[in-house]
């Protein structure tokens, strides 16, 4: 499996690090570093990370990374991850 980011992630994902990056550059830096790090392992383990508390539908994940939830889609027909969003962790 790929994994393909959307534009509506890409956004929110340069939102967040700019605004991390106000206070702490570095720290802006390793959080988007470390976050690819994990959308990278998604394509392993597709149905590792919870279903999605935003949809109903088992195909749509949340993984959960410091205090956040990035929204995935698992697309089998066309083997690929597609990163939708990336949101303020809220418990269900």
């Amino acid at each position: 499996m790929t994994v393909k980011y959307t534009e509506t992630f890409l956004q929110e994902l340069t939102d967040q690090v700019i605004y991390i990056a106000e206070d702490k550059p570095i720290a802006a830096i390793k959080f988007k570093d470390d976050l690819e790090k994990q959308i990278q392992q998604l394509p392993k383990f597709p149905l590792k990370h919870r279903k999605s508390i935003f949809f109903d539908n088992p195909i749509i994940r949340d993984l959960i990374f410091k205090g956040y939830s990035i929204t995935y889609r698992i697309n089998n027909s066309e083997n690929v991850i597609e990163i939708l969003s990336l949101n303020k962790h809220q418990e269900k």
